[in-house]
């Protein structure tokens, strides 16, 4: 079947285009098509690192201070356009790297092609995607700091508030909310500091690796590190290459654990606003209708926010797939590239609805103090008569025994939630220490 995509013509040739080379723009578009569209998330970190390049083979005098201005400024300018649209990044470049080169050579003639002395595409393109998962992670971790902010308030509005606590979905034991929030509080605090530790395994610069053996040139690695922010270099070029797609991978699997806490509310509150239980009515702007059921209101948000883990999931295997590569760049690598963008768009996406979701949900706490029964305080009870002397198990067996005498009420309710005092319980939710944790690792 003939293809009846219309070509795009290019703008610029391939970097890597000489004289007696034959370009085949059929293949290069299966090779570059997604590529360059995905290198707009990039773009103007690719921009950045190209500036800082330039400073760097200034400072050891391989281009001159009027050339290097003349550069920045075009950069500067190119990022400025890029911003307000009037630059398009499109199939009519092979990649980010192409456009940028082109850019400079059009703005500059020669003096733009100087910019690629000491560098490769392949340091190029790993310094950009590291600046741009180091930014991903910052911004993962103040969604992190939002919600866990939201759902610590929560919690200490109703630190005593009862509703039912579930294991294998089956009522347990009395709990609260201030509990039940508390426990998406720390565990998002949990998600803050795994986005730390992971941008702190990330923070090195592959900038002057070239294609991974480095250059005969004595590049300012370090200089050019500490200007683009990183704490250090990545030093073998070997290794800057064999981090690629693994460093991917590391971060989409970071994102994983984010996005698992998000899966884990979504299911409370999918669960928590059913007729069945009863306990949540989720804000007007977070469901929808049915299109022939007109008494439906559907959890749609927290049906697909749980249904959004399954993308990184899904990247991670891919990357994992392709990851079965020797030592030195192979092109498999572009392929991860598609996989980190989609997961962190999903994952921030998710994160930004999540602090206002939980501030505009109704709790209807009747319904959850009345779905509190007697057998539920059977653990209290066992426990009172092994702290009386009986041994726990059999304390065990006479609680169970009585299974149905305890009388239900208030008062009732309100001593077994205080009485729960070990740290971390319903009686001593230690909602300040988990704040603390919390502030150390504000953004």
């Amino acid at each position: 079947m003939a293809n009846n995509t219309p070509s795009i013509e290019p703008k610029a040739p391939p970097l890597w285009s000489k004289p007696g080379v034959s370009i085949q723009h059929d293949a290069m578009s299966f090779m570059s098509h997604d590529d360059v569209l995905l290198d707009r998330e990039l773009f103007l970190f690719d921009i950045s690192a190209t500036k800082a390049h330039v400073g760097g083979l200034n400072h050891i005098g391989l281009i001159n201070d009027e050339q290097t201005e003349s550069i920045v400024t075009a950069l500067d300018r190119l990022a400025c356009d890029y911003r307000s649209g009037q630059f398009i990044l499109d199939e009519r470049y092979e990649d980010g790297h192409t456009a940028i080169e082109s850019y400079l050579f059009e703005q500059l003639g020669e003096t733009g092609k100087r910019v690629h002395l000491g560098r490769s595409r392949n340091d190029q393109i790993a310094v950009a995607l590291r600046l741009y998962m180091l930014e991903a992670l910052d911004r993962v971790t103040e969604g992190c700091h939002a919600i866990a902010t939201s759902a610590l308030d929560i919690a200490r509005e109703h630190e005593f508030t009862p509703m039912p606590g579930y294991t294998h979905l089956q009522r347990a034991m009395p709990s609260s909310v201030g509990l039940w929030m508390g426990s998406f509080a720390e565990s998002f605090v949990d998600c803050a500091q795994l986005c730390k530790l992971t941008k702190d395994w990330l923070d090195a610069s592959p900038l002057g690796t070239a294609a991974g053996y480095g250059v005969n040139i004595a590049l300012p690695r370090q200089r050019v590190a500490e200007e683009l922010g990183f704490a250090r270099i990545q030093i073998n070029p070997m290794a800057a290459q064999a981090a690629r797609g693994r460093l991917e991978h590391h971060v989409v699997a970071t994102l994983w654990q984010v996005m698992q806490e998000v899966r884990r509310l979504a299911w409370d509150f999918s669960l928590f606003s059913s007729q069945e239980f009863g306990f949540v009515t989720l804000g007007s702007g977070f469901v929808t209708g049915s299109s022939i059921m007109p008494n439906k209101k559907n959890p749609d948000m927290a049906e697909l926010l749980r249904a959004s883990t399954a993308v990184l999931g899904g990247a991670l295997t891919e990357i994992q797939q392709v990851m079965s590569l020797p030592s030195g760049y192979q092109r498999d690598l572009q392929l991860t590239k598609g996989c980190l963008v989609r997961s962190i768009k999903i994952t921030l996406g998710a994160l930004s609805h999540i602090p206002t979701m939980l501030e505009s949900m109704t709790l209807h706490t009747d319904r959850m103090r009345a779905a509190i029964e007697p057998a539920m305080f059977a653990t209290d009870h066992a426990v009172r008569l092994a702290q009386s002397g009986v041994p726990f198990r059999d304390a065990y067996v006479q609680a169970a025994q009585a299974i149905g005498e305890q009388t239900v009420d208030d008062n009732a309710i309100d001593a077994s939630l205080r009485d729960r005092c070990s740290p971390g319980a319903c009686g001593d939710l230690m909602l300040d220490a988990i704040a603390a944790r919390l502030d150390q690792f504000a953004c």
